[in-house]
């Protein structure tokens, strides 16, 4: 395969690198690209030196199979003709296409299928959340069919970007010296505090972010459920955390939960809380699984259930959802 990456210095850029060396996929020419500031630096992949190319409106996607693109909404529409106008297929990390009827939108554990009908030749990634979620919600909705979802995002510096991580620990950093913290990235200071606002508000109360949970899990599960979500940002580095009450058309006991996690793919389970043991963001970063936990029965609802779930967001909730998809892409090709 021929692969390029759109975004290689960025911090979703750098993991798919880390990844596709990890799992050895197959690659026979590698292209980076990135803005006019990235282009010229190098990166290893696999003990060779590889240097970033300017992205332009040119004829340097000839012969690329897969784009693997995570630069941003904008970029994304603006270049995706020059991308894919030679054949190659776009996996796009943005929201720029989600929610279009011609770009499936694809959580391999979830609706694979769906990466099979591209009329635009783009597939879509989800929003990092709603990622972990539906991976997490899969196993329930095939025991029974879930009618509502409610969840709680804690999301870390990650989501925002590797600059919003840095400005993170420089805010630590300049508070043990005792100076200002230094606030660009976020609204409001993060270290030492919690922002209920991840994105742009709208006239509903919600925001961006939480309304893309919203319509973005009735695409990729196929159905009418009721999502509502509330995001919130913590001052944690990496990893996505999660609490989810969900209402099923028949109740789900726990045990029937746990034995559906334990079975599903890209899900583990961790929920020994007499012993302490539950997902926690500082020990599932820098990993592949979405992570539950604090399973239990919604004492509100018959048909409720609870849990907590945690997963990295720059792994699952980007680069490694993205190369799951072009594994499945090569699969379907060889089958």
């Amino acid at each position: 395969m021929n692969i390029a990456i759109v975004g290689a210095s960025g911090a979703v850029g750098q993991e798919f690198l880390k990844i596709l060396a990890e799992r050895n996929f197959p690659i026979d020419e590698l292209k980076l690209f990135g803005s006019s500031r990235s282009a010229g630096k190098t990166y290893n992949f696999k003990d060779k030196s590889y240097a970033v190319k300017e992205l332009r409106h040119n004829d340097d996607f000839i012969n690329i199979d897969i784009a693997f693109t995570s630069a941003g909404a904008s970029i994304s529409r603006e270049y995706a003709e020059t991308i894919t106008k030679h054949g190659a297929i776009m996996i796009d990390n943005s929201s720029a296409f989600r929610m279009d009827s011609d770009v499936p939108l694809v959580v391999p554990e979830v609706n694979p299928e769906d990466a099979s009908v591209r009329p635009k030749r783009i597939i879509a990634n989800p929003n990092c959340s709603t990622i972990q979620m539906v991976v997490a919600l899969k196993p329930l909705n095939d025991i029974s069919p879930i009618r509502r979802i409610h969840v709680a995002t804690y999301q870390s510096a990650s989501g925002a970007g590797a600059a919003a991580m840095a400005e993170l620990i420089g805010q630590h950093e300049q508070i043990a010296s005792g100076e200002k913290p230094t606030t660009e990235r976020f609204a409001h200071q993060l270290a030492f505090n919690v922002i209920p606002h991840i994105d742009v508000f709208l006239d509903n109360g919600y925001t961006k972010e939480e309304m893309k949970m919203h319509h973005e899990t009735r695409k990729i599960m196929h159905s009418n459920v009721d999502v509502s979500a509330t995001c919130v940002r913590v001052p944690t580095l990496r990893a996505h955390s999660e609490v989810i009450w969900i209402e099923t058309v028949r109740p789900i006991s726990v045990e029937e939960a746990v034995a559906a996690f334990s079975k599903a793919k890209g899900v583990t389970v961790q929920d020994k809380p007499s012993e302490k043991q539950y997902p926690m963001p500082l020990f599932v970063a820098s990993t592949d699984p979405v992570y539950v936990g604090r399973i239990r029965k919604d004492i509100s609802n018959p048909n409720g259930l609870s849990f907590w779930c945690v997963g990295d967001q720059i792994r699952k909730g980007a680069a490694l959802n993205a190369v799951q998809i072009a594994e499945y892409l090569i699969t379907e090709n060889n089958s």
